[in-house]
């Protein structure tokens, strides 16, 4: 069985240090799917149990390169506390990636599906799955992760046991995918940024995020959306966030995408003389949707 490196930096062959990539959960999550979308199959993972300490890990330059963090879901929708922790970190944003979420029923080799009792996995990918779990009579148990459900019946050479988790889970813990791609909604999508521990500049980058503030009086925001609007950049995402501290007063988190990066510096000067504050949180290439 393949196994991923989750201790810190290790030495490659050529004596040049490979430092990690921090993820929310554990080997065969959708987070490491998305790590090795963006950074290629041989990336390190960082497994983290929550999303603070991602974003601690990701900060943290002697450990990791950065990480790799869910933003929003195409069902779910935003995961706002996410936005809150970027918006406080000092990382950037150098990527993207769109991620299909695909729900498999894992076992054993050898078990078949008359010999399951129950289901282990987390209770949103329970959920999700309800449509086909509703078919047998199988006890479902709510655990903390997909993929550490997966690894647990590996562990524990499971005969009546099954779990539900990612194919890479499946390929790490030498299972079999008794029942693939058994969720409800085929088109369920999760968005992940890449984030860095510095400023990269990116070839043919088309997109960007930034952080703002207006000075919440009438007509502030929409100040800043005309000239978005006016200047033919295509808001894909406006998020509001609390702005911690303050009686109800709000920022804006908004994804642009735009043909040309000087057409974006020009419009990020307008936007800043209509606003209190702005911060560019990374420019970078718009990412595709992966399957």
């Amino acid at each position: 069985m393949k196994r991923i490196n989750t201790k810190g930096p290790e030495t490659s062959n050529k004596g040049r240090v490979v430092k990690p990539v921090a993820i929310q959960g554990y080997e065969g999550s959708f987070h490491q799917v998305a790590a090795r979308i963006f950074h290629g199959n041989e990336v390190e993972i960082l497994p983290c149990a929550t999303f603070v300490d991602l974003i601690k890990e990701a900060s943290n330059k002697k450990n990791t390169q950065g990480g790799v963090m869910a933003i929003e879901n195409s069902i779910a929708g935003s995961i706002m506390p996410n936005y809150n922790l970027l918006q406080k970190s000092d990382l950037f944003v150098a990527g993207e990636v769109y991620l299909q979420i695909n729900q498999n029923l894992l076992v054993n080799p050898g078990v078949r599906l008359e010999d399951i009792k129950e289901v282990h996995s987390h209770p949103m990918a329970l959920q999700q799955c309800l449509g086909f779990l509703n078919k047998y009579s199988w006890k479902l148990i709510e655990t903390e992760d997909t993929a550490l459900s997966a690894k647990h019946i590996h562990q524990r050479n499971s005969k009546h046991i099954a779990a539900i988790a990612s194919e890479l889970a499946a390929e790490l813990f030498d299972l079999n995918m008794i029942a693939p791609r058994i969720h409800d909604v085929k088109d369920n999508y999760t968005r992940f940024l890449v984030l860095a521990q510095h400023e990269v500049e990116v070839a043919n980058a088309n997109k960007a995020s930034i952080n703002f503030h207006t000075d919440h009086s009438q007509g502030s925001l929409a100040k800043v959306l005309t000239i978005i609007a006016k200047e033919g950049i295509n808001l894909s995402k406006l998020q509001s966030f609390p702005i911690a501290g303050s009686k109800f007063n709000y920022g804006f988190h908004a994804d642009l995408e735009f043909d040309d990066i000087h057409h974006f510096q020009q419009v990020k000067k307008k936007i800043a003389s209509a606003t209190k504050y702005i911060r560019v949180l990374g420019v970078y290439k718009k990412g595709k949707y992966n399957s």
